[in-house]
């Protein structure tokens, strides 16, 4: 059965991790997009009906890449949604318009994410729809980021440290989903999109041994793959992708229709096809020669 929105009453955990019961391969997986506990206080200031808010959840990610432990690596999930913060961003991505309260120096008010709407604390939906009714407070947005985004990142910190100490490198596979025609805050605004987009910030972010071992086990499973394009890869991908340090990151973004029904954000007929398949992708990056990876 299909894990429906919650609005819990208490905080919830921000993240979880599925681990192996030992880790055999130098792979870290991260979700960060694909949490659905809503907080409460969130669904009643929001313009928008908790539906319209999913438009920016990358919903069941973290299921399709939940045989993560069975090849022998960690799997880390966010569990809170993306629209209520955005952990693919620098810690303060803001955007001044959106708060009632000056914004102190260290915000990173002028990104091109910022522009888009989609920082930190996200202005508007994949559609281009607002979100909040009114101008939300400084005090109240680092709350969230300092007991959502900086544990997540803490533990992505720690695990691909733990695993670069284990192996000598490090992959780490940041999954999402895309929806399947660009939208209004897009390049390919209207345009169809293929079946997986692999990103490594055009080869600075990941060994190129990483991303050649993805496409050929995707293509081969029938996928129509292209890199960089439209996604390139988002903060973690570059800020953890170090390949002179053995560490590689490489961004996957999976086209929703292969998976679910968009319009009523549940599993499809292929959702177990597409797990299988991604479960082959997983244990091809577990078997890549690691002298390919480790520092030289």
């Amino acid at each position: 059965m299909d894990t429906p929105l919650r609005s819990p009453l208490a905080a919830p955990p921000a993240i979880d991790i599925l681990s192996p019961a030992e880790q055999t391969a130098p792979l870290v997986f991260a979700s960060p997009h694909s949490g659905r506990d809503y907080p409460a206080a969130f669904l009643a200031e929001a313009a928008l009906d908790p539906h319209t808010l999913r438009r920016s959840e990358d919903s069941f990610v973290d299921e399709l890449f939940s045989a993560a432990p069975r090849v022998g690596a960690p799997l880390l999930r966010a569990l809170f949604p993306r629209a209520y913060v955005d952990p693919n961003r620098e810690p303060y991505e803001l955007d001044p318009a959106m708060f009632a309260d000056p914004l102190p120096d260290y915000v990173n008010a002028r990104s091109p994410r910022v522009a888009a709407g989609l920082g930190t604390i996200a202005r508007v939906v994949a559609t281009g729809a607002e979100i909040y009714r009114r101008r939300l407070r400084f005090i109240d947005v680092q709350a969230r980021i300092e007991t959502l985004y900086r544990p997540y990142h803490a533990a992505l910190e720690r695990l691909v440290a733990e695993t670069q100490a284990r192996f000598g490198c490090c992959v780490l596979v940041d999954c999402h989903s895309m929806p399947s025609v660009g939208g209004p805050m897009d390049t390919d605004n209207g345009l169809s999109r293929v079946d997986f987009v692999l990103g490594d910030c055009f080869g600075s972010a990941c060994a190129g041994v990483v991303v050649d071992a993805a496409e050929a086990c995707l293509r081969n499973a029938g996928y129509h793959v292209i890199r960089n394009n439209p996604y390139a890869g988002g903060f973690t991908t570059r800020h953890y992708g170090r390949p002179e340090n053995g560490v590689h990151a490489v961004q996957i973004e999976i086209n929703r229709r292969l998976y679910m029904n968009e319009a009523t954000h549940t599993k499809g007929a292929r959702f177990t096809r597409i797990a299988e398949d991604l479960e082959k992708l997983m244990t091809a990056l577990a078997t890549l020669p690691l002298d390919a990876l480790r520092v030289r």
